[in-house]
Order: C-alpha cells, then structure tokens, then sequence
C-alpha cells in the first residue's frame, strides 16, 4: 500500500472532502486497511488566490510555494503526489521537475475517464484561470474529444461565484445559475459535463437530463487506486 501526499489549503473544504472521499473509499475496496494519507497546506496570502481566481494574474506567484509544499511530502515519505486544484495544473511541470516521486494529473485522469466511458463532447466549466490557460481544452484536442465552454459573460459570473465558496459562502443563487449555464450546453450537443473546479462540487449541482461529472471525485478515485495497487 502506498501513501499519498495531498497539496492543500487551496480552498480547505474541497481538500477536506478529497480527504474523507480517499479514506472511505478505501475502507470499501479494503476493509482491513487504511491508507497513508500526508496533507501539506500550502501558506497561500490570499489575495494570489483571489488574483488568479477573478482576474488570471500573477499565477507565477504560486510555483515557489507549491514546489516547497511538494518537497516537503516527499521528504516526508509520500510515495506520489496529487492535488485537488484544477487551475493549479498549469504547474504540474514544474512540480514534477522539482521531486522525484509520480504527481498524478487531475487533468489526463479526466481524460482517461472520459475515454474510458467513450464520452465524444464535453462542456467544461472552471475558473478562468483554467478556461484561458486550456488546461482541458489542449488534453482533450489531443485525444480527440469535442468540448464547449461557457461565454465569456457566464464565465465572469462563475468567477464570482467560485470566489464566494472560496471563502466559505455557499449560496443557493450561485448554485441556480450554475444549474443555468450547465443548461445552456444542452443545445450544443455535450454528451456530460466536467465540473473542472475542485470548489464547484460544493455546490451539489444537479441537472435532469445532462451527466455531471466532479473531476476532484476522479482524481480522488485514481488516487485510490493508486494506493491500493
């Protein structure tokens, strides 16, 4: 069994439940077993978080904070890294560069899972940050899966609303309009939708006709895995 190195604090209630939905689904594949579980919280300032969030600025700003936190897991005996934050993944590279144990990508995990299910269109929603850099869009064109995004005057609306769960409001509104633009994918053909922002989960969106898939819960699902086998 191996032990997982999770970088966190980059919005404490998604690490949290990252943390839960590993411990439990590993007592479901093993009940004898419990996993080797390693948090780092990444000491963040807060106004980095909330540039990169409303405004895609200053994401550099991040990389000596998440390769220090990367390091300090490997040193503490983590045998792979993950981390439930999608727009981070921008510095995957970076973060692989600077250990030498595997760092599992949210991102190609996705893409295998879409792959696997023979999902063809996807709509994707994220924080800008994510949207611009293409973090999903450049995977999935490599791999040949058609994707849609919200415009542009949906995507300043998410940003609002991914800054509130940020620092903890949780708004009934904010999940109606969710549910609205996820809506809008309908006429645009998308097979399901990816939820590409590890806070969107907690708002629970559901929608009657169009599949919702969290990519925090599928990354958390190749993380066990990971452990496992």
């Amino acid at each position: 069994m191996k032990t997982v190195g999770i970088i966190g604090g980059l919005g404490p209630e998604t690490t949290s439940e990252f943390y839960l939905d590993i411990i439990f689904s590993c007592q479901k594949k093993s009940k004898t077993s419990r996993p080797g579980i390693i948090i780092s919280s990444v000491p963040l300032p807060y106004e980095i978080e909330e540039d990169l969030i409303t405004e895609n600025t200053g994401s550099e700003r991040y990389i000596p904070f998440l390769i220090a936190e990367a390091q300090r897991l490997e040193k503490a005996g983590a045998d792979f890294l993950v981390m439930p934050c999608n727009s981070l993944h921008v510095f995957i590279d970076e973060i692989r560069s600077a250990v030498k144990v595997p760092v599992l990508s949210i991102v190609e995990e996705t893409v295998k899972f879409l792959q696997k299910n023979k999902f063809k269109k996807v709509g994707i929603v994220s924080t800008s940050a994510t949207i611009e850099n293409k973090l999903y869009e450049t995977a999935f064109e490599k791999d040949r899966i058609a994707y849609e995004t919200p415009n542009d005057f949906q995507q300043a609306k998410m940003g609002k609303f991914i800054l509130n769960l940020v620092t903890g409001q949780q708004k009934n509104q904010d999940r109606e309009e969710l549910i609205n633009i996820i809506s809008d994918f309908e006429n645009k053909n998308v097979d399901c939708v990816a939820l590409a922002c590890t806070d969107l989960q907690l708002l629970i969106p559901k929608h009657p006709t169009l599949k919702i898939f969290d990519t925090m819960r599928i990354l958390a699902d190749a993380t066990v895995e990971k452990i496992l086998y």
